[in-house]
């Protein structure tokens, strides 16, 4: 076996190693490893040095990995049930609401079958009366459809006279007439099953 190497004069009586020297010997990969005082052996225990490394410090994560214990949240966690914002009827307080404002414009719709275009006017009415000064939501769409509704009802008002000055010749107006607020009514009533407030088209604003 072969003897490390000493520094110059290591065997000479009263030598004193120099402080500033190097004491380590070149390891197998070609590094110094520390070594004893004097002996030039490598200190016992290698690398890394006894007591392991330094605790972790802020920067570095803690024990315990990611994700955190306990696992992610469940699935909805937070979230409202039922997969969606808002009250459960589409819009609407409560059902007396939805139904007051199906009432507003599918009943304007009927109110032009039954009184021939002139009464569509009426069901809007009386969806603002009963229930429109309790919910902002049904007053909302019973004045939409009254707007509409009272519009038309001119229209098909000047229509029949129209037909009356020329003596049955214009009968086919007041029948497009009186198909304008029926589809558009059941329009708006559709809208409104879906919580949707519809805006009316061709509409002069009466009431607000």
């Amino acid at each position: 076996m072969t003897e490390p190497p000493r520094p110059p004069g290591a065997g000479d009586p009263g030598f004193q190693p120099d402080p500033a020297a190097p004491s380590g010997v070149p390891g197998p990969s070609g590094f110094e490893e520390p070594t004893t005082p004097l002996s030039g052996a490598p200190a016992p225990g290698g690398y890394p040095p006894p007591g392991g490394y330094p605790p972790p410090t802020g920067d570095q994560p803690p024990t315990g990995g990611y994700p955190p214990a306990g696992g992610y949240p469940p699935p909805g966690a937070g979230y409202p049930a039922g997969g969606g914002y808002g009250p459960p009827t589409g819009g609407y307080a409560n059902n007396e609401d939805k139904n007051w404002a199906l009432i507003a414009h599918f009943g304007g719709a009927v109110g032009v079958i039954v009184g021939g275009g002139l009464l569509g006017w009426l069901a809007p009415v009386i969806a603002l009366m009963v229930r429109g000064q309790q919910s902002p939501t049904v007053r909302a769409h019973a004045v939409a459809a009254l707007n509409f509704q009272l519009t038309w009802t001119i229209v098909g008002v000047l229509s029949w006279v129209l037909t009356l000055i020329t003596c049955g010749v214009l009968f086919f107006v007041p029948m497009l007439v009186w198909l304008v607020p029926l589809i558009f009514g059941i329009i708006g009533g559709i809208k409104a099953n879906e919580g949707v407030l519809y805006r009316y088209p061709m509409t002069y604003s009466f009431a607000k």
